[in-house]
């Protein structure tokens, strides 16, 4: 096992256990092995389910504990920043810089969830308001809803996974985490931090395995009362349909639309998108795909986003000038270099990238693009963007709405009018004004419209998911 990781990658009722089945973790950009780890079985899932049942009912933890350990994590992740970063880095394949960045986000994830552990509360219930109840008292308070099951993806290996296990903890929830067999190392570094930052023994159960076996059974298991899931839209249908009657939290990606009006500051919006289309390879649910740009400003923004995508360095992730890594798999990197070639066979025009390098896809930009294209139908998630003119704002609006996503969008213009028309009439979850569809604040709800997600995480919003309301009344009528 590597030196920055200490763990087995199964870890259930506070002990890290074996199995003779071995997954390898391997550097994305070298190929050098990291670690094995030992994957969990149908038996190993069944028992860290228990466990996580059997804390929660034979140990509850008051609000004051619960944010006392997840400020006590947010600390060792300051502690620890650096080592958390390179894992991330390593195994991820995500640039140091943007590792730093996620460690960062993290922290302030844990934090913000650790403050919301001192607010859920209920309300009094005004029964004297129907009739025949005056001698009724109601009030309802929120409870912890039942195990949390966590699912996550590979290409935020450490935010995305305390933006799901930081509220289940903080709402009183224990949790049973899969993580992706990509990255799974930094997961392990996760479930160690949290002992020593004092979780009781079954609040955290890691399993490591393939999500056909060990994340079926996950979302199966009678024991779970919800379950938490980022990744696709194909696999995020097939959860809710497994789930049953579980709540269910959702977050399934989108080909992210930005527009960019003529009265936009080109020079702004090039730089932003480039750097929002690219960083960590393009390989996160709001990555800029789609750029609408208004055809008095076309020329002008086409030759400023160039400029700033040839600035950007390519290369090993763990060079801290290093703007772009690779993409997770060699297979994602082949895929996504194939929708390029088809989309170049199609008509589109590459103004720039189009190459590909064992995992790594030089960043590429289009242009001359048709809407059935994949590579504006569908989630490129990889290092590829396309220009598309536009004449008119609401058609620009429209052609945003197209298809089946509705995650985040970004616009650009200083018209205050339009701005509160794109945020009206854009169907996504978030639309942000004068910047990406990639920002996100970690403490805002964020989800998405249509196929792109049921649910909000951000930790208030995912508290409210992961409890339930149980309403009590008092009859004063002896």
């Amino acid at each position: 096992m590597s030196s920055f990781s200490v763990g087995t990658g199964l870890y259930i009722t506070g002990e890290w256990q074996t199995t003779d089945r071995l997954l390898e973790v391997h550097h994305k950009f070298t190929g050098d092995l990291l670690g094995e780890l030992h994957q969990a079985g149908p038996a190993d899932v069944d028992r860290a389910v228990r466990a996580a049942d059997q804390a929660m009912r034979q140990n509850p933890l008051s609000a004051y504990e619960r944010y006392s350990i997840l400020r006590r994590l947010a600390d060792l992740f300051g502690e620890h920043h650096e080592e958390l970063a390179l894992t991330i880095a390593r195994e991820g394949g995500k640039p140091l810089k943007d590792a730093r960045a996620e460690v960062s986000r993290a922290q302030q994830t844990v934090i913000v969830s650790s403050e919301e552990a001192k607010r859920i509360h209920g309300e009094t219930v005004p029964l004297d308001a129907a009739p025949g109840t005056g001698h009724r008292f109601g009030l309802y308070m929120r409870v912890p809803v039942g195990v949390v099951a966590a699912i996550s993806p590979f290409n935020f290996p450490l935010n995305l996974v305390v933006h799901k296990v930081a509220p289940a903890i903080a709402a009183g929830c224990a949790v049973v985490l899969k993580p992706a067999s990509t990255t799974p190392l930094t997961a392990v570094l996760l479930a160690n931090l949290l002992t020593e930052a004092g979780l009781p023994p079954g609040y955290l159960n890691l399993v490591v395995g393939p999500g056909s076996a060990v994340g079926d059974q996950l979302v199966k298991h009678p024991a779970v009362r919800m379950v938490t899931f980022t990744g696709s839209p194909g696999v995020g249908l097939a959860i809710h349909q497994a789930a049953g009657l579980k709540k269910i939290t959702l977050e399934l990606g989108n080909n992210s639309a930005n527009i960019v009006h003529r009265d936009a500051d080109v020079v702004q919006a090039a730089g932003l998108l480039a750097q929002r289309a690219y960083g960590s390879a393009g390989q996160f649910c709001v990555s800029v795909q789609r750029i609408y740009v208004h055809e008095d400003i076309v020329a002008r923004y086409q030759e400023e986003m160039l400029a700033a995508i040839d600035r950007l360095k390519v290369g090993n992730p763990e060079d801290p000038a290093t703007d772009v890594g690779p993409l997770i798999t060699e297979n994602e990197a082949r895929r996504v270099h194939e929708w390029v070639d088809e989309a170049r066979t199609g008509g589109a025009r590459v103004l720039t990238g189009g190459g590909r390098s064992g995992p790594v896809v030089a960043p590429t930009l289009l242009t001359d693009v048709t809407a059935d294209m994949k590579v504006v139908a569908q989630e490129v998630f990889g290092p590829v963007a396309s220009i598309i003119p536009y004449a008119d704002f609401d058609e620009a609006i429209r052609l945003v709405n197209e298809g089946p996503y509705g995650l985040q969008a970004g616009v650009f213009t200083h018209d205050l009018d339009l701005a509160w028309r794109a945020a009206a009439k854009i169907e996504t979850g978030g639309v942000n004004i004068n910047d990406t569809s990639s920002f996100r604040a970690d403490h805002m709800p964020y989800g998405g419209q249509k196929d792109s997600g049921i649910g909000r995480e951000g930790p208030r919003f995912a508290v409210e998911e992961m409890t339930d309301i149980r309403m009590v009344t008092f009859n004063f009528n002896r």
